[in-house]
């Protein structure tokens, strides 16, 4: 660990390396001997017999011996060919004996007759210091080298501990090396990248900032949706400014141990100040950063208010010069601290939205690189096709899109196939195979017919672009719409032709089925949505007028976990009840109007769907106009492969004949 600089001019132009956790001369020494003694014994075991004192004699009295050295309690030697055959079951050409001071006397004896008959006797003084070493030295560094590894390592917080390295943070760590996510590979989110662009700058010229006596903010926090590249965007911070990026989760804070998150904590920003200019990146802050209060976690001195406590004091201690950023993101800025989002800690906020029609483009644009597309594929109106997608849908788009055209064995990514993944990716996979009675199957494609003409006549709704009967997630079919913009208000009367347009199946059943079913179940969960919404919080009410009646998401209920409370009276609460009832009933009625009034266009389109299963809009556009479709049905298109299919094993058949014949 380099030592703590007060600021960058200590010495300018020079970064400290990052910590390195490599193990020291003494570490490597200790496992290198035992190492060795361990290898010692296995050889010593594995190719040395122990024998008795009277299987010596006899074989010391029938020359078996090749050769023999006498030490002070034990007597090593090896066998010869004659003695090592009589040794049944044992292949151990080396022996070794231990004798008593009783069997001294015998030995005497035996040495003389051995060299009669011509053994090679060495009489090997004891070496004291050998046998000191192997009885006093070696354990005793043992017992240090156990000591060193277990708790000198552990009390210093080193990387090899087992005891207390549970309270090291657990940080990743990006080194500037590293860094490959730039500005290049973030789109739609222009205005939080102009945003953060001063912080860059600080982190490249810091002199600049402080010339004038500007403070750069000490933190940054990145709110927005799940997927809309908050991640990505710090990423690409660090990779702009050329600085270290360390990068942990909330959640990795904290542990069962009292104590530790707060310690993690202080280790993470110590070793940031240290490698200062750095970026410290805290996703999901939200999971120790939330309100503290009487909650269900507990009083005031639980683990995570610990933790939130640590990170408040830490990011109090940054000097103007440390050149640390602190940048955290969450989806939930509602319920985080005031003590953490006032000035001086997180004192910028960027918010990170949805991308619009235009960011849509852009980002389909930067995933499309690293695919091959064909000459048909239109970006443009996929992002037309996708709104309140995330960047990540829009990523999974063109990948499920990759993976469709390489099963299909294309040379490239078709528009049908980029479709065909919005589709999936959004309500799931097709249930092509999937068996549907007849009688449901004609039920569905009214119902769909339904709100395909609603959707198709009505002036304020969005224009149609595809219909399908074919089952997709928990849906039996559905229609799609193509809106020609991102909408960031919504008017009364394309509320009202949402409203129509959802009850376009439902009525479409009752006039044609003489039934109603229960697939108009969401469309009945979102109209009533859709109602509530208008009344309740845009003021679109005709008795209530333009009073909020929705509920304060930021109150101290819904922070403390508490269920939230009604905030109106039982009265106005009927009055509710009534305009939602009057304003589906009005949308009920006109749906209704202008589906009697084309009876015969809702009909075509429901055999058309019977027959071809999806229509697009121009199909659509064709039957409202009285045309006729004249296109292959599915049945065809499978007709013609398997056609296809045989002709081709047909011809393979004839160009071998010899096999066909075999």
């Amino acid at each position: 660990m380099g030592p703590r600089r007060s600021g960058p001019q200590n010495r300018p132009g020079k970064k400290p390396p990052l910590p390195s956790y490599r193990r020291g001369p003494l570490s490597w020494v200790l496992i290198l001997i035992f190492v060795f003694v361990g290898w010692m014994m296995l050889q010593q075991w594995q190719s040395v017999e122990n024998i008795r004192w009277d299987e010596f004699v006899r074989h010391a009295q029938d020359k078996d011996f090749d050769s023999v050295t006498v030490k002070d309690t034990e007597i090593t030697g090896k066998f010869n060919a004659e003695g090592l055959a009589k040794r049944e079951g044992s292949s151990k050409k080396a022996f070794v004996v231990y004798y008593t001071e009783a069997q001294s006397k015998q030995l005497g004896a035996l040495i003389e007759k051995m060299v009669e008959d011509g053994v090679e006797v060495d009489n090997d003084p004891p070496k004291v210091w050998l046998i000191m070493l192997i009885q006093w030295v070696l354990p005793l560094l043992l017992v240090i080298g156990f000591f060193y590894l277990v708790f000198v390592r552990n009390l210093r917080g080193g990387a090899g501990g087992m005891l207390m390295s549970f309270g090291r943070s657990r940080h990743r760590v990006q080194g500037k090396d590293r860094a490959s996510v730039t500005f290049k590979d973030v789109a739609g989110v222009q205005e939080a990248k102009e945003e953060v662009a001063e912080i860059i700058e600080f982190l490249k010229n810091p002199k600049k900032f402080q010339r004038l006596g500007g403070r750069i903010p000490r933190g940054v926090l990145l709110v927005g949706p799940p997927g809309c590249g908050k991640t990505l965007l710090a990423k690409a911070i660090a990779g702009e400014a050329d600085v270290p990026f360390f990068s942990i989760s909330g959640s990795d804070f904290v542990e069962m141990f009292v104590g530790v998150g707060a310690s993690r904590v202080r280790d993470l920003f110590k070793q940031a100040k240290d490698n200062s200019p750095c970026i410290i990146f805290l996703d999901e802050v939200d999971a120790i950063g939330r309100k503290r209060g009487p909650g269900f976690v507990g009083g005031g001195h639980d683990e995570r208010e610990q933790t939130l406590n640590a990170i408040l004091v830490e990011m109090d201690g940054f000097d103007t010069n440390d050149q640390v950023i602190v940048i955290a993101a969450t989806n939930r800025a509602d319920i985080l601290d005031h003590a953490l989002t006032r000035p001086g800690r997180f004192d910028r906020q960027i918010f990170v939205p949805l991308p619009d029609l235009k960011g849509r483009a852009d980002i389909l644009r930067v995933h499309a690189k690293k695919v091959k597309l064909g000459p048909d594929t239109n970006l443009e109106r996929l992002a037309r096709g996708t709104p309140m997608f995330s960047g990540a849908d829009l990523a999974a788009i063109i990948n499920e899109a990759a993976l469709a055209a390489t099963m299909a064995n294309k040379d490239h990514i078709e528009m049908v196939d980029l479709e065909e993944a919005r589709d999936k990716v959004r309500w799931g996979r097709a249930k092509k195979s999937r068996v549907i009675d007849q009688k449901e199957k004609e039920i569905t494609a009214y119902h769909e017919a339904g709100h395909t003409l609603v959707q198709s006549l009505i002036e304020d709704a969005d224009p149609l672009h595809k219909v399908s009967i074919i089952p997709r997630g928990p849906m039996g079919g559905a229609t799609f719409a193509l809106p020609e913009k991102d909408r960031t208000i919504f008017t009364k009367r394309y509320c009202m032709a949402l409203l129509q347009v959802c009850f376009g199946g439902r009525i479409a059943e009752e006039l044609f089925c003489d039934d109603v079913s229960s697939g108009a179940q969401s469309d009945i969960q979102q109209a009533t949505n859709i109602a509530r919404q208008m009344i309740l919080t845009w003021g679109m009410s005709r008795d209530l007028g333009p009073i909020s009646y929705g509920p304060d998401f930021v109150s101290k209920d819904i922070i403390y976990g508490l269920p939230g409370e009604r905030e109106y009276s039982e009265k106005t609460a009927e009055l509710v009840d009534s305009e939602v009832k009057r304003l589906t009933d009005e949308a009920y009625k006109k749906a209704r109007e202008v589906i009697e009034a084309n009876k015969d266009k809702l009909a075509g389109i429901a055999k058309a769907l019977l027959k071809y299963e999806t229509l697009d809009a121009e199909d659509v556009k064709l039957i409202l106009e009285g045309g006729t479709l004249d296109k292959p049905t599915v049945t065809d298109l499978l007709a013609a492969e398997q056609a296809k299919e045989n002709q081709a094993q047909g011809e393979e058949k004839e160009d071998r004949p010899e096999e066909a014949a075999g």
